[in-house]
């Protein structure tokens, strides 16, 4: 007979899936895009809102719907495609650049304010303890919902709390005003920045390890599965929506505040200082390095858990490998992860939308097996084209595909390629009924 989940494991699990994607980088994209965007803040939040909040959500919900997790999503590619998407999505947001940006922008925003530059061997001493402890947390999985859900989440959630009161009550500065591509198309830049939190990938990650854990509580049927993944990630969706907008706000109240616009850490560690002065630096350290300290957990421990299932290779063994290459990739330095990152993630962002599209959609498809391949192959293909061009190679021979210039070529050609699996269901209905 299966389980029912107490008010207080739900709560911790909704706390833990909102910590699980709350990173630095939720925390840094939102107030730049806020500040560049000017007058036209609304038009670009509404798009980010889209893209970080609307879209994992989404996912997390075709990965209750498609059920078992990874493999109930992929049961309709080959078994190697499926196999071999999975590995490139587990490493993208594992150990090869979400990961570590964690320990990465912890050690510059957590660290750096008090003690200054440490130099090389200043970062590889803070990472080593940073993914040391990370290691610690997510050797016993069974108690991540204990550990992070019910304890961590509502510190940095009452630290966040604190910081928007603050920008909503008494604004620091002024308006700047929009410049660049928000100027003209200020939503659909808020919808390119969105991608940039990286958790539609992440929630395909997620999806899997919540019902794993859901598993070990004792719920295992797939109706009571679906209930409390849609809760977990309503729970964490409204909490990204509060703070994404509070974050959008301290950007777009940051004129005259901020000096160095370049990147949204020095924007927000500039408004705390003018908010709460000195002591605001502590709020703020304490903000960021919860932020990245949760999400490093759920990262190994996710990455981890796929691996075991895959190789049969210890969980806890592989925790710590994965937490020591997430230590090691980390001392590459935060400028050359970022930049080697953002064309690796706009070839694999499409690919990782399109299944979910597919998995909502499959019910509609003539050929579910042919649509489904001929979609991620559609979104792969144009996808891979997006990811040259942020890669800075000419792609000239190519501009003239619809949004090609915007990164979204892939979207238009993915959406016909849906079109013609929901035309086929179609014909196959008129030829049985002319066969009648």
């Amino acid at each position: 007979m299966t389980k029912s989940l107490t008010l207080s494991d739900v709560l911790g699990l909704g706390f833990m899936t909102f910590a699980f994607y709350l990173g630095a980088g939720n925390i840094i994209f939102p107030p730049l895009a806020g500040f560049l965007a000017g007058e036209n803040m609304t038009l670009a939040m509404f798009g980010f809102l889209v893209t970080a909040v609307g879209l994992p959500l989404i996912t997390i919900l075709a990965v209750a719907k498609a059920g078992n997790g990874w493999a109930g999503m992929t049961k309709l590619l080959p078994a190697g495609i499926a196999t071999a998407l999975a590995v490139a999505i587990y490493i993208i947001i594992g150990p090869a650049f979400a990961a570590p940006r964690t320990g990465l922008v912890a050690y510059e925003m957590g660290l750096k304010p008090f003690l200054g530059e440490m130099g090389a061997q200043g970062l590889m001493v803070y990472t080593i303890i940073f993914f040391g402890v990370a290691i610690l947390v997510s050797l016993n999985q069974g108690r991540l919902m204990d550990a992070i859900g019910k304890f961590l989440t509502p510190l940095l959630m009452l630290l966040l709390i604190v910081l928007a009161v603050g920008v909503f009550v008494a604004p620091q500065g002024t308006m700047p005003s929009a410049v660049a591509d928000y100027q003209q198309d200020a939503f659909v830049k808020g919808i390119l920045e969105g991608y940039n939190t990286m958790d539609t990938l992440a929630s395909l990650m997620l999806g899997a390890l919540i019902v794993d854990i859901l598993r070990k509580k004792g719920i295992h049927d797939y109706q009571s599965q679906f209930k409390y993944l849609a809760i977990a990630g309503i729970i964490s969706a409204i909490g990204l929506s509060v703070v994404y907008i509070s974050l959008f706000q301290l950007g777009n109240t940051a004129g005259g505040v901020a000096m160095d616009a370049s990147n949204g850490g020095a924007i927000v560690s500039a408004y705390v200082l003018s908010l709460f002065g000195h002591p605001g630096q502590f709020i703020l350290a304490g903000i960021i390095t919860l932020a990245c300290f949760t999400t490093a957990v759920g990262l190994i421990s996710a990455c981890a858990d796929f691996f075991h299932n895959l190789t049969g290779m210890s969980y806890r063994k592989l925790v710590v490998i994965l937490g020591a290459a997430c230590a090691l990739v980390a001392n590459v330095g935060l400028a050359q992860l970022i930049s080697l990152s953002i064309p690796v993630l706009v070839a694999i962002y499409p690919v990782a939308v399109a299944l979910v599209l597919v998995t909502f959609l499959k019910s509609y498809f003539g050929r579910p097996r042919l649509t489904f391949r001929l979609v991620l192959t559609v979104a792969f293909v144009f996808g891979c084209l997006d990811g040259l061009g942020a890669a800075g190679m000419k792609m000239d021979a190519f501009a003239f595909l619809p949004l090609f210039d915007k990164g979204l070529a892939w979207l238009l050609p993915t959406l016909v390629a849906c079109g013609l699996g929901v035309m086929a269901r179609g014909n196959a209905s008129q030829v049985s009924d002319a066969t009648a």
